[in-house]
């Protein structure tokens, strides 16, 4: 059983941003629900006053104190690393992750994932775990069965900045996609709120009050058919980094992502479709601390390129 106590002081640039928000860039590899459950058990307080909703704004200069309550070790057990690595320094790390891998460990995934590949990589990365920051280096992610660039900090400092520019939308991600159809324009915009699915809990959708501002921009790189049935291969860039975002976009203009069982209905019968035909393809981000700009490619991978083949 262990405890741990966190101090912190909040810096001018940050004040008026809620708790939860503000936290969740303090404390490395955090996520905003667990941060949410410790603020309205009454474990944040300011010099001695609790803190308990997430929303409050936090002001320059306030001392916060984060009391995480006793818990049982549940560091990720250390597996093999076997991915392949697109760029490495002392600080970030960049692979290229593939379909069917999970990024962090979560209920049902508790092994497999890209975290404990990097524990046994990065034994030390261990140190900065607990059951309520569980997701050392990782600052965005892909899911399962979306391939390609995946970046991961080394060090604290660096989660905090690599986050701090995902969130500030400081990054450029480009993808490929394979999609059931072809799009009525070769080029355009999808913008609009994406919430959680009215009825299906397990899904987003483009909802009209109670979600977040999305956009995708979209080009359409090659047309064509297989075994009769159109399909195209698109170029989608993202301006924001929602839930599902370029799945559900694409589905709610009328060409789903190739494969994908969550929001592309029916299934084609086209061999070689073992998972949504989505790559994330390019990514460009600024060094977390010497503020370069770095650019990185994925290669297209075999099965995604084998259903290319047969246009």
């Amino acid at each position: 059983m262990n405890r741990k106590i966190l101090n912190f002081q909040i810096d001018p640039k940050d004040a008026g941003t809620r708790l939860d928000r503000c936290l969740s860039r303090l404390i490395p590899g955090s996520s905003r629900s667990s941060l949410q459950k410790l603020i309205a058990s009454g474990l944040v307080s300011s010099e001695g006053e609790l803190l308990t909703i997430p929303r409050y704004p936090v002001k320059a200069g306030m001392r916060i104190t984060v009391d995480f309550p006793e818990i049982e070790s549940c560091v990720p057990v250390a597996e093999p690393f076997d991915f392949p690595i697109l760029y490495e320094d002392d600080v970030m790390l960049v692979i290229d992750k593939p379909a069917g891998v999970v990024v962090h460990p979560a209920a049902g995934n508790s092994a497999g994932t890209v975290v404990n590949a990097l524990l046994g990589r990065y034994p030390a990365l261990s140190e900065t775990l607990s059951c309520n920051t569980s997701r050392p280096g990782i600052v965005h992610r892909l899911d399962k069965d979306t391939s390609g660039c995946l970046v991961i900090a080394k060090t604290p400092e660096a989660q905090f900045k690599l986050s701090t520019a995902f969130a500030e939308r400081e990054t450029d991600k480009t993808y490929l996609a394979i999609v059931r159809g072809i799009p009525g324009k070769t080029e355009g915009e999808i913008s609009g709120l994406i919430g959680r699915h009215p009825v299906n809990r397990q899904k987003m959708a483009v909802v009209e009050r109670n979600g977040k501002l999305a956009v995708t921009r979209y080009s359409l790189e090659r047309a064509g058919t297989i075994d009769g049935f159109p399909i195209g291969l698109m170029r989608v860039k993202i301006l924001t980094g929602r839930t599902h975002q370029i799945r559900v976009h694409l589905a709610s203009i009328g060409i789903p992502v190739l494969g994908d069982s969550l929001y592309g209905g029916r299934n084609l019968p086209i061999s070689g479709v073992e998972r949504q035909m989505l790559h994330a393809w390019k990514l460009s981000i600024p060094h977390p601390i010497n503020r370069k700009k770095m650019e990185f490619t994925a290669p297209i991978p075999v099965d995604f390129q084998a259903i290319l083949q047969k246009f």
